[in-house]
């Protein structure tokens, strides 16, 4: 039995504001959620879960793509940006079509509020055998500490790493704005080469990654 997992997404943010609404206002500016870092993160989160069971899950749905708890944001007659939320959905989007492969992972873990033996690595891989290519998505939840993945690619021969994709900061409440639109936004790291199938990727504190590897001809 396969599943579709219907309109997921964050949200919280707009509930005290909503609560103001007048009631019958024309076209209010309902739902709108204003993400955070931490929110990607989440998301980041919830895009590797997704992921880790495309077995199963062949449909997974967004809830929605502009303003209403949405990773785009508009205002009337003015700006467009990208929500913090935006980006892991866009790397998945892109990068994330193939065959999925599970990883072997060995982390440090820490227990929550609810929730014990919480690995502070979260990540998942995908390969697209028609560009001999594959995309490690990984979440360091730490908040504080740096996190030495070190990847084994043994068994993918001449595969070395193309890319680093990361978004991350030291505030986890930092958001995007029309007046701000890129102060939480993805950046590209220098990436060095794998020694006998082994290299290790520093993924910072608070962090949405995205390792690219390539096949050498």
């Amino acid at each position: 039995i396969n599943l579709s997992f219907d309109e997921w997404n964050v949200w919280f943010h707009s509930n005290a504001s909503d609560a103001k609404l007048e009631p019958w206002t024309v076209a209010p500016p309902q739902l709108e959620d204003i993400y955070t870092l931490e929110d990607a993160l989440l998301v980041g989160c919830m895009l590797i879960s997704l992921l880790k069971h495309a077995d199963r899950v062949k449909v997974a749905c967004l809830a929605q793509l502009v303003n209403v708890i949405a990773p785009i944001m508009t205002e009337t007659g003015g700006s467009a940006w990208a929500q913090t939320i935006y980006y892991p959905y866009q790397h998945a989007s892109q990068y994330g079509r193939g065959t999925v492969l599970t990883p072997v992972i060995t982390s440090d873990k820490y227990d929550g509020r609810k929730f014990t033996d919480v690995p502070y690595l979260e990540s998942v891989a995908v390969m697209q055998e028609e560009s001999d290519s594959i995309s490690l998505f990984a979440v360091n939840r730490s908040e504080s500490e740096g996190l030495s993945l070190t990847l084994n690619l043994t068994d993918f021969k001449g595969y070395q790493p193309d890319e680093h994709i990361v978004m991350t900061g030291t505030d986890p409440k930092a958001r995007n704005t029309a007046d701000h639109s890129r102060r939480v936004v993805p950046h590209t790291k220098a990436v060095g080469r794998a020694d006998d199938g082994v290299i290790d990727i520093e993924l910072p504190a608070l962090s949405w990654n995205v390792i690219r590897l390539k096949k050498n001809d």
